[in-house]
């Protein structure tokens, strides 16, 4: 009888720990599920290049601080008969105005860099569009044109980022092929480099400002025709229509392909082209 009662206690202590065990199962699940949609928020990603059949690649200039080489530039760049995207900060354009419309009248498209240089992750939605659409006007206002590029200061982003330029119907640009010419490398190092990168669809990152750049252009070029590659502005490297962007950036259209890889929302091109009006 003693040993009867001993095994209920221990059957009713089982009983009662497999209960709250699975209580506390039941409650730390409904909790991960309350926090999956959180988490799960979809990462937008820029475009680093685009998927190409055709062997075609950009080279790009960031401008944001000096001035002394951008007419070099520009001379080397229609001596080779090369059209370029630049990317140019609003103070920038607002100490620069007449090089603003050297770039423009040349033919190369002019991107927006943001207002101030600013790390815009460190900025709410409306503060990125408002930014953004600052140095848009400084730009058309002198060019007659409002750019549909535009590339994020350092290269930092995050979701409110890439929103916030979409909002102000631009595509957002990075690159895929780093130059390194703020580290100051030999023109050669610059051109082995480039050679070694590029592919398809790849956009390539240069300043107006670096020490070695201007001797290196030349060479680059050549080099790049040598692999077989066009030169042509990012305005023209990028996808028509609905487009996403893949876990490495990759712009692929939406049109012909399966969306079910992508990290990125879809956007719509719209009228993007309006400002190839010229």
């Amino acid at each position: 009888m003693k040993l009867l009662i001993i095994n209920r206690k221990r059957l009713i202590k089982s009983v009662v720990c497999l209960a709250m065990l699975i209580l506390t199962t039941t409650i730390l699940s409904n909790s991960l599920n309350k926090i999956a949609p959180v988490n799960a928020t979809e990462r937008k990603i820029p475009i680093y290049c685009v998927k190409q059949d055709k062997k075609v690649v950009s080279i790009s200039f960031d401008a944001a601080w000096g001035n002394e080489q951008t007419q070099t530039l520009l001379d080397i760049l229609k001596e080779n008969d090369v059209k370029s995207t630049f990317f140019l900060v609003g103070n920038w354009v607002d100490k620069y105005p007449e090089s603003v419309k050297a770039i423009a009248d040349a033919g190369h498209d002019v991107g927006n860099h943001s207002n101030n240089h600013d790390h815009m992750t460190q900025k709410s939605l409306s503060q990125i569009a408002d930014d953004t659409k600052a140095c848009n006007e400084k730009i058309e206002a002198l060019t007659g044109k409002c750019p549909t590029l535009y590339r994020p200061p350092y290269g930092d982003y995050n979701n409110d980022v890439v929103e916030g330029v979409n909002s102000c119907d631009m595509y957002c640009v990075q690159w895929d092929v780093d130059s390194l010419d703020w580290k100051d490398p030999t023109p050669e190092q610059m051109v082995e480099r480039i050679r070694s990168k590029i592919s398809n669809g790849s956009i390539i990152l240069m300043h107006n400002g670096a020490k070695n750049t201007p001797e290196a252009l030349p060479m680059i070029i050549k080099a790049i025709r040598e692999e077989g590659y066009e030169i042509v502005p990012i305005s023209e490297i990028l996808l028509k229509g609905k487009y996403a962007t893949d876990h490495e950036g990759r712009m692929y259209s939406l049109d012909s392909t399966d969306s079910s890889t992508s990290t990125d929302t879809s956007q719509s091109a719209k009228e993007k082209e309006k400002s190839k009006t010229n």
